[in-house]
């Protein structure tokens, strides 16, 4: 058997690969979500290959007065050759199948690695100049306040929260990578070394441990006078009553008062939360887990909208206070259906 060659299997995936490339064009590669006050159904600006879609034309009237750019496809020559590129490499992935070349594979996988990184580079690019040359006649000006999208996650921009993902034309192109990726490690057995190796099995259990802790959301702290509870609007002003979640996009909304959250939680039941906090009643502006934090509850405690709710992560001190308020002793399961 020649070595050079790569297997039928190989092939087939190959022209999975060239299927998904062709299939990317038709499809969003990129998407933004803006969620504001105003706007509690969001705006959406959908990245295709060649054009631009979604609220284009909302979005570009907010920009007007802040003083950024209109979107426009004409301003962009990436919406003009990106079609021939992902034509180009689904018909090099359909070439390398049927000359059945490693060294083909190999080149296309490295040639698509190469394109990722400068993709990545341009769009970095193209969010920072969008969201820093801003126009010094805008009729909304704040000092020092630049608007750069993020290039994946979530961003707070004044009152919109901006959420940078990958749309399904995106997906197509990293599952191609991935396909790309495998076959590359099949047809140069690298795949057989792995398994064979241990010391493979503890550098990939140790990258997944760190993966892991890399997407644990952490609180970010109330800065009192300044932030504002996102249910009653009122000034946070007491370190010792508040309360945080973070969504699972990485927004994070943040309240004066337990009860705050908790009423926002149930009318605003399609926002998926990832972690809840609230403040450490007996500390100063310290937020603690929610799920393993000890409550009381009672009519003496007199939090800012009256919730009758506070929080400790001392089991003793919650004790102490129970008895001091005269309040019933509450876990976060009993606290989070009240």
């Amino acid at each position: 058997m020649n070595n050079s060659k790569i297997t039928i299997l190989s092939k087939v995936m190959l022209l999975v690969v060239m299927v998904l490339l062709l299939s990317s064009i038709f499809v969003p590669m990129w998407r933004i979500e803006l969620s504001a006050p105003q706007y509690p159904e969001g705006l959406v600006l959908k990245l295709h290959a060649n054009k631009i879609a979604g609220d284009v034309d909302i979005i570009n009237g907010l920009n007007h007065y802040i003083g950024m750019k209109t979107l426009h496809k004409e301003d962009f020559i990436e919406f003009t050759i990106l079609p021939y590129i992902f034509g180009l490499f689904a018909l090099s992935a359909l070439v390398v199948a049927l000359i059945a070349k490693k060294k083909g594979l190999y080149a296309l996988f490295i040639s698509l690695i190469v394109f990722g990184v400068l993709a990545a580079v341009d769009f970095y690019r193209w969010n920072y100049e969008y969201g820093h040359n801003l126009d010094p006649n805008a009729a909304i000006r704040v000092p020092g306040m630049s608007y750069q999208p993020p290039m994946l996650g979530y961003k707070q921009l004044l009152n919109f929260g901006a959420y940078s993902i990958p749309d399904i034309g995106g997906w197509m192109l990293i599952a191609s990578g991935v396909l790309l990726f495998i076959l590359v490690l099949k047809e140069s057995n690298m795949l057989k070394r792995f398994s064979k190796s241990k010391v493979t099995a503890v550098l990939l259990f140790a990258f997944s441990l760190s993966f892991l802790s890399c997407a644990k959301t952490e609180p970010t702290p109330i800065k009192l006078n300044i932030d504002s509870c996102d249910f009653c609007k009122m000034s946070i002003a007491d370190g010792k009553y508040g309360a945080e979640v973070i969504t699972v996009k990485g927004r994070t909304y943040k309240f004066d008062d337990i009860m705050c959250m908790i009423k926002y939680g149930k009318e605003n039941s399609d926002t998926k939360v990832a972690s809840y906090f609230v403040n450490d009643y007996n500390q100063n502006n310290v937020l603690i887990a929610a799920e393993s934090a000890h409550f009381i509850s009672g009519t003496d405690i007199l939090s800012p909208m009256r919730g009758g709710v506070i929080a400790f992560s001392d089991a003793t001190v919650a004790k102490e206070f129970q008895l001091k308020f005269e309040a019933e002793p509450m876990n976060w399961d009993t606290v989070f259906t009240k």
